[in-house]
C-alpha cells in the first residue's frame, strides 16, 4: 500500500494536511492554514520538493 495526505479542518477552522505512510503511520504534518485552496498548495510544495531535497544532520557537526 502507498502512502496518502489527509485533509481536515481543525477545531479552531483552519485547514490542515498530514503524510500518512502505507501501513497508516502519520510520518509528516502540515502547518494551519486558512484556507483549503492554501492547504492543497501547501500539500503540492510538499510533493514538489521533498523528493530532491538535501538532508541536513544536526545531531553531528564538523567543528
Amino acid at each position: 500500500m502507498t502512502g496518502k495526505f489527509e485533509m481536515y479542518e481543525d477545531r479552531a477552522g483552519h485547514y490542515r494536511y498530514r503524510l500518512k505512510a502505507g501501513n497508516g503511520e502519520i510520518i509528516a504534518v502540515g502547518e494551519a492554514y486558512n484556507s483549503k485552496s492554501a492547504c492543497e498548495k501547501g500539500i503540492e510544495s510538499v510533493k514538489q520538493n521533498a523528493a530532491t531535497a538535501p538532508v541536513k544532520d544536526l545531531g553531528h557537526q564538523e567543528k
